[in-house]
């Protein structure tokens, strides 16, 4: 993959300019060629980080021991830059920071790709590369932190002890958490104080002749507005640019996916077929499933019908828990005959379209339960409908009354409508599943409907399936947790969304809805 065809020049001024520093604004982009693969896996390990920082975000308070102490441990893991004070040596077996750093900057510009083609995609992206960039940075040393701002022209000099000296009374009494005994050890910052508008407005700092001073641990704030307006603009640039990327025949089902990739487990493989009766359904349906599948159930059951992407969403999902084909067709067969659809046209409209799913008919493709972020972002449900994600399209209203109907809370709801707030849809979800099974701070990170089912099976000692289902589902997370140390693959992504494409077009007729 190449970023440009300056390479050579690029080349000679990397180690001594662009990554010297351990953190940067990303105003330059890369300009090396790199491989398809390496493309993908630091594109995917960039997107584990944010959704860590994501999740840790809403769990602890950020910048707290437990938050940093977390976040440290994934950066390392993931072989990001993690301690201002590593050197350039490389350690055994592992990267240089300087490698690092280069998987940093790289990663951060294909993301840009990913994210900047919708406002949701843009507003998330923002947040959690900022939450990153703040704990960076607050993680440098007072002279780097220095150095970086005048390396990105932010020219905010430490004011000198005299002047300290002669302001200290002043400071001492306008600024935040600043005793007598403390201000000597404490840098301050002569800012413009537009520069500043925000601590200024909350009347955080000691203002003099047009500039504010700002304590050592408050620049953050200054810098991190800056970095936020730079990525913001960047973003919009880069969504013009993308008509030109998506021309890239080998980069356009990359980036494609990476914007709601699923980097869990695969529930298309159907080891627990059978192991789920069509008697249980109503049963699980209150204990075990999602609230997403939880709709979909009781309109089914009301309605006795769901449209297109109801049907497509929640037969999946079904079989993800291990429905037969044979289940399926009598379990949507008995459904839909209660309603207007009468046996004869159920097996020439409907039957097919099963039969597809499962991989019988067609390409014979084994078509893949959908996760969280392809709920939430792909085919937004209209009038009449019933999938997507509860936490995303419902109106906020409806929603506190749903969830009050599920026996939510009040507490709980507020929590969960805090979160929707903050447009963290799976972690709404997440708090969902604690509040229903009474727990706290699940060991895992919610990101499938069929993850959601699996762990309250487990939790609820595989009532529903039998120990059986319970032992299925643990050999296929351990199965999952070996394949997802070799990579997630994209491209496979990509070719399961042609599959469903071609799925969809073979199928138009048996889908449309009167």
């Amino acid at each position: 993959m190449l970023f440009s065809g300056r390479r050579k020049k690029f080349g000679t001024s990397i180690q001594t300019e662009l990554y010297v520093q351990p953190l940067q604004f990303y105003g330059q982009p890369p300009l090396e060629n790199i491989s398809l693969s390496e493309f993908e896996t630091f594109a995917v390990d960039r997107l584990k980080l944010l959704k860590t920082v994501e999740n840790l975000g809403v769990s602890y308070v950020k910048q707290s021991e437990q938050y940093s102490k977390k976040l440290d441990s994934e950066l390392k893991t993931l072989n990001f830059p993690y301690r201002s004070e590593v050197d350039d040596r490389k350690l055994p077996g592992g990267p240089s920071e300087s490698e690092k750093r280069r998987k940093d900057h790289i990663s951060h510009f294909i993301l840009r790709l990913a994210y900047c083609q919708t406002e949701d995609l843009r507003r998330w992206f923002i947040q959690q590369e900022v939450d990153l960039f703040r704990y960076r940075f607050n993680g440098l040393l007072s002279k780097q932190k220095l150095e970086f701002l005048h390396k990105n022209n932010l020219q905010y000099d430490a004011i000198s002890l005299k002047e300290k000296k002669e302001l200290k009374e002043k400071l001492v009494s306008s600024t935040y958490a600043i005793s007598g005994i403390t201000v000597e050890d404490q840098d301050f910052y002569k800012v413009p104080f537009q520069d500043a508008l925000d601590l200024v407005r909350t009347r955080k700092v000691y203002l003099k002749e047009g500039y504010a001073y700002i304590p050592h641990q408050d620049i953050v704030t200054i810098v991190l507005n800056d970095f936020r307006t730079r990525l913001s603009k960047a973003l919009a640039l880069t969504a013009r640019s993308l008509p030109a990327v998506h021309s890239d025949e080998r980069l356009q089902p990359l980036l494609n996916h990476l914007s709601h990739a699923y980097l869990g487990q695969d529930y298309s493989i159907q080891k627990n077929v059978g192991k789920i009766s069509l008697e249980q359904i109503d049963s699980l349906s209150g204990k075990s499933f999602p609230l997403c599948m939880r709709q979909l159930h009781q309109a089914l059951r009301e309605n006795h019908h769901l449209r297109h992407g109801g049907r497509m969403q929640y037969g999946l999902f079904l079989k993800g828990i291990g429905l037969s084909l044979e289940q399926a067709l009598q379990f949507w067969r008995s459904e839909f005959i209660r309603g207007k659809v009468d046996g004869d046209k159920f097996d020439k409209a409907y039957a097919y379209s099963i039969r597809h799913m499962f991989g019988k008919e067609g390409k014979r493709t084994d078509y893949t339960p959908y996760s969280c972020m392809k709920v939430i972002l792909s085919n937004p449900p209209s009038q009449g409908d019933y999938h997507g994600c509860p936490f995303r399209h419902s109106d906020p209203e409806l929603l506190k009354q749903k969830l009050q109907v599920f026996k939510v809370s009040p507490s709980g709801i507020v929590q969960i409508m805090e979160l929707v707030k903050g447009m963290h849809y799976q972690l709404a979800c997440q708090k969902y599943f604690e509040l229903t099974h009474n727990v706290e701070d699940t060991p895992f990170s919610l990101s499938h409907p069929n993850q959601y089912f699996s762990e309250s099976q487990k939790l609820l000692g595989g009532g529903g399936g039998g120990k059986e289902l319970k032992r299925e589902v643990d050999a296929s997370q351990r199965s999952q947790e070996n394949s997802s140390s070799r990579g997630f693959s994209a491209a496979q992504e990509a070719a399961d969304s042609e599959h469903e494409a071609e799925m969809t077009k073979d199928l138009n007729a048996f889908f449309e809805d009167v």
